[in-house]
């Protein structure tokens, strides 16, 4: 079992020498990576289903994950996840290859497709067919990062004669992991991506969730086994060794645990006692 952090962008670890102090802490600790969530805006004041009040302090994830890979040296890097259909794919295209090539190859690349309409309103992207311009934004984005020659011709995207360099150090491209807990959420999983991951979940939760990947992987003719599942545990709860168990019964492969204290000493302190715990115990 992989044991991971959530928030290295938000909360205490929006400010740097919480986050790079957090992000050694748990490098040292055997965590195997600490990941990002995004929010470009939040509605103020806040309404259901934003997640968090709007003055709750989030940077963005990659600039957040290049600060944080300098000062490690081996944790992955993770966006857990980022608003793809939000982005303009090309200059995020050229972000993340950055990232992935100033870390050393350690990025990897959550994605979700985004559930605030105000958020989208503001920003000016539409809010409909958010899965089908996923999937195209992602389809352009490995174009430019594996083609020799980029083009792309798609229904919303168009390039060719054009290059962006440096490459990611990770080729074909990075780690592709897909957020969500609907039916095309695992239809995306099964067929795009490497990994699918779960935020905020239960077992029992969890439980249903890898029953529709299971179905999805079917239906796209690919082993489940071979998608790696990770999944944040419901609420601010201490995970133990036998709840790590339960989830790794089910096929999850890594735990991202949520922060439990709200300051540096506090977040340095779980990370540490986490890590005794759960590292390599599972």
């Amino acid at each position: 079992m992989k044991i991971a952090l959530f928030g290295i962008n938000n909360g205490a670890c929006a400010f740097p020498k919480c986050a790079a102090a957090v992000a050694r802490a748990a490098e040292d600790a055997g965590f195997e990576s600490v990941w990002t969530g995004e929010h470009v805006i939040l509605p103020d004041p806040q309404v259901p289903p934003s997640p968090v009040p709007a003055e709750y302090p989030m940077l963005d994830p990659a600039i957040a994950l290049a600060f944080v890979a300098g000062h490690t040296t081996r944790i992955r890097l993770g966006t857990g996840i980022i608003i793809l259909p939000q982005r303009n794919a090309v200059v995020l295209a050229k972000e993340l290859a950055s990232l992935d090539v100033l870390s050393n190859g350690r990025l990897i690349f959550g994605i979700g497709v985004g559930y605030l309409k105000p958020e989208f309103d503001a920003i000016g992207a539409p809010f409909d067919h958010k899965g089908a311009r996923s999937e195209e934004w992602l389809a352009a984005m490995i174009a430019l990062w594996s083609m020799p020659k980029p083009e792309f011709s798609g229904k919303w995207i168009n390039f060719k004669g054009v290059n962006a360099m440096p490459r990611p150090v990770q080729q074909p491209h990075p780690e592709i992991v897909f957020g969500g807990h609907t039916k095309e959420a695992y239809s995306r999983t099964a067929r795009l991506a490497k990994g699918w991951y779960g935020f905020a979940m239960d077992v029992d939760a969890t439980a249903k969730c890898i029953a529709g990947l299971k179905a999805a992987c079917k239906a796209a003719e690919r082993r489940f086994e071979d998608v790696e599942i990770s999944v944040t545990p419901h609420a601010r709860v201490k995970v133990d060794v036998d709840m790590a168990k339960r989830y790794a019964e089910l096929g999850v492969s890594r735990l991202i645990l949520l922060p439990r204290a709200a300051d540096e000493a506090g977040l340095i302190e779980q990370v540490r006692a986490d890590g005794r715990e759960l590292v390599g115990k599972v």
